[in-house]
């Protein structure tokens, strides 16, 4: 049975361009509800009115004033505010009796004026804990893709569903969707038709695919079929402590999928290659950092075989990002609704953060600029106390930390450290003329691993090979061989 918006009153805050775009979009579908009053802080815009619809304000004194029914809601139309503006909105809007709020996405295709109801969502934590994000023009940074068959692997995760979202807005012809869990492909295939449906984005043929990056023969199959122009590899297996427990899978699907599929792209002679890299890559201490090192030093390798060929093989490393599967806040989330306690590794284990949006932006816009062979950085800010984080969480979701919901600090965990460098002691961060890009200049003090005989040596440990049969899935093996290529995943702690 439908559900009933007749009788919902919205109320929209922000008389700015996307706040108008919503408001007439509702008007015109006539099915959401009405659209009775906006709410703003600019005193040029109070009182006036737009489309017969009153401007009132400021936020905070406007809202008390509301008599909100059980079905109104508010709709926070301001792509460009800041977390501690939605802090502020937020904390306004829930004390004047608000039980439901959404807001439009900070992304740069609302920025741009291309504002849709679709893209309203829930409030969620990370878009009050965050900073503020670096402004991008999404269209100019994607014209690179125009016309051309971008593929992402491990589309279905927390990055690579937001590539394919902002890919949207590039004009490009094929968005390829790939990945091997077939309920997230299938999640991300279906909100991307809802998207364009809803007139977010250009035109794009979106083709989802399911397959396994450590199929080699397969990768060759499906990216000479496809004809790609520009992969982004974001598929990885990626949380640390379960990839501990389970090291031999992480080699053999990030390490040996990573090849694969670098293979098959050189072969097939796509233009442009970027691989999704993490801070753990540096100087690793876990089998999950490891993998990423061992994937960066393979993509420069095939980066120097395709010189000369008009291509570009690189790869951008970032920290954490909020929000993603697996990450901390979402746990905590969970774990603040069953009352506590929320688990803190250390007191004193902090990290870097950005949001999911901005790091996908910014590695769109890398991938278009950077050039063959290097190595570039996003500029993720100062690092945060975990402890820090889970306290404004806490708060966020209405209660007092420590007294209201208990935090435990549990110990690191396997494959943990305190903080994350986001560089080595041999690389040098360069500033390029692009906000957020920093470029790493390799100082060239340690020669790096004999890849191919790290690769020989780890093959018959993830693939059965005959007369190998003791080194096959043997875990002692493998962290053997790791530490003797990559110093410091040998004298971790």
């Amino acid at each position: 049975m439908a559900k009933d918006h007749s009788s919902a009153n919205i109320y929209i805050i922000g008389a700015g361009l996307a706040g108008t775009m919503l408001a007439r979009e509702i008007r015109e579908k006539g099915i959401f509800g009405t659209v009775v009053a906006f709410l703003d802080d600019d005193t040029r815009k109070i009182g006036r009115e737009i489309d017969g619809i009153p401007i009132l304000g400021p936020v905070a004194q406007a809202a008390k004033l509301i008599r909100i029914g059980s079905k109104d809601e508010a709709l926070i139309a301001i792509p460009s505010a800041s977390p501690e503006t939605l802090r502020t909105l937020y904390t306004a809007l829930q004390t004047a009796g608000f039980t439901r709020i959404r807001l439009l996405p900070n992304i740069a295709q609302i920025v741009e004026g291309t504002a849709h109801l679709i893209q309203a969502r829930e409030i969620d934590p990370q878009d009050l804990l965050g900073r503020a994000p670096v402004a991008i023009n999404l269209k100019k940074s994607l014209s690179y893709l125009r016309g051309k068959r971008v593929l992402i692997t491990g589309a279905g995760g927390s990055i690579g569903s937001e590539l394919a979202r902002q890919l949207l807005s590039g004009g490009a012809e094929r968005i390829y969707l790939f990945g091997h869990g077939e309920n997230s492909i299938y999640q991300i295939d279906r909100e991307l038709r809802l998207l364009q449906e809803a007139g977010v984005g250009e035109k794009a043929t979106v083709v989802p695919v399911i397959g396994e990056l450590k199929d080699r023969e397969y990768m060759r199959y499906i990216i000479r079929q496809l004809r790609c122009d520009v992969v982004f590899h974001a598929a990885a297996y990626k949380h640390v402590p379960l990839m501990e427990a389970n090291p031999v899978a992480v080699i053999e699907n990030n390490v040996f999928g990573t090849a694969n599929l670098l293979e098959a792209c050189l072969e097939s002679g796509v233009k442009r290659f970027v691989l999704i890299s993490t801070d753990k890559a540096v100087d690793p201490v876990s089998t999950y950092g490891a993998s990423k090192r061992i994937s960066e030093l393979l993509v420069r390798e095939y980066a120097e075989k395709a010189a000369g060929s008009g291509a570009a093989y690189m790869f951008v490393r970032f920290g954490n990002v909020l929000g993603s599967r697996g990450s901390i806040l979402p746990l905590f989330v969970d774990q603040v609704r069953k009352g506590g306690p929320v688990t803190v590794t250390d007191p004193d284990m902090v990290r870097y953060f950005m949001t999911i949006p901005e790091a996908c932006s910014l590695v769109l816009k890398a991938g278009g600029v950077g050039t063959n062979g290097e190595t570039y950085l996003l500029d993720m800010g100062e690092p945060v106390r975990i402890l820090d984080v889970a306290e404004q969480l806490v708060r966020f979701m209405g209660y007092e930390p420590h007294q209201d919901i208990p935090i435990t600090f549990i110990g690191r965990r396997p494959g943990e450290r305190l903080d994350e460098p986001l560089w080595s002691r041999t690389e040098r961060p360069v500033p390029t003329e692009f906000t957020k890009i920093l470029r790493l200049e390799d100082r060239g003090e340690t020669a790096p691993p004999d890849l191919g005989e790290l690769l020989r040596s780890l093959e018959p440990i993830c693939f059965r090979r005959e007369g190998a049969d003791a080194s096959f899935r043997n875990r002692e093996l493998l962290q053997a061989v790791l530490a003797a290529s990559l110093p410091s995943f040998g004298n971790k702690e």
